[in-house]
């Protein structure tokens, strides 16, 4: 199941092929969700009006404002998918790694600022960290949908690989000497954050080429892994919209 009115409308207008039917509330007539309904119709979907408290029980008691597809099974890709999604992405490939990110509302905002600012793919590691589940995909606005996640079994091995495809991987650490701002984030990149609370493991540090930091002025000490990612993220992508900076360091 996925459910919410944006998650909803990204899986038909990008998956409509997956759909396997669509789920609306009854007495809700909108225009959000009539616009559903129609995108729906129109790809010969069957759409269905059920009770909310019927709803309510199939989404767990989420907030799934009146809308849910049932999907055809599908779910993270493998590492094999990796290099094609490389290859595909041209000069400067930017992907994001997420070291262990747990809560599945991090993992959802993730994906949303990753499809925000243009990165090719999200690397996780498949064990001890969030899967993507319903309420990844509703927190990711169809993110989900357009992101392509990848889950490895080994994650310090795939730096290594991302390393020999010539990406420069950095890591966010709150002791690093280096700002953010002052770093170069051109070019191939990787941009690794750790889990919640822990930060990077020592091996992943290991194998980041540099560390950064973000600069804070207050008393608060660290930023939620989602806002960190956020603030790097679209550093880099202001520095690879730079007038001659395509796949250049």
């Amino acid at each position: 199941m996925v459910f919410g009115l944006h998650a909803v409308q990204a899986v038909l207008e990008n998956q409509a092929g997956r759909v396997a039917g669509v789920l609306l509330q009854r007495g809700r007539g909108d225009a959000r969700i009539d616009a559903i309904e129609q995108l729906a119709r129109s790809a010969g979907i069957a759409v269905e009006r059920r009770d909310v408290r019927e709803l309510d029980q199939l989404s767990g008691n989420a907030r799934h404002q009146g809308a849910l597809v049932r999907l055809e099974a599908a779910g993270p890709q493998g590492e094999g998918a990796l290099d094609d999604l490389l290859d595909k992405a041209g000069p400067a490939p930017f992907v994001l790694v997420l070291d262990g990110v747990q809560d599945p509302h991090n993992l959802g905002a993730c994906l949303r600022t990753a499809d925000a600012a243009g990165v090719h793919a999200v690397i996780v590691p498949r064990d001890r960290a969030a899967g993507l589940n319903p309420t990844v995909r509703k927190v990711a606005s169809g993110a989900a949908e357009t992101t392509p996640l990848i889950h490895v079994v080994n994650l310090a091995r795939t730096l290594r690989h991302l390393k020999d495809r010539g990406l420069w991987i950095v890591g966010a650490a709150g002791e690093a000497d280096m700002d953010v701002y002052a770093a170069d984030l051109k070019g191939p990149l990787g941009v690794v954050m750790g889990s919640e609370g822990e930060g990077l493991r020592r091996l992943t540090r290991e194998h980041c080429d540099s560390l950064v930091r973000i600069p804070m002025a207050g008393s608060v000490e660290s930023l939620n892994v989602s806002v960190a990612t956020g603030v790097l993220l679209f550093e880099a992508t202001r520095q690879r919209r730079l007038p001659g900076t395509v796949g250049k360091r």
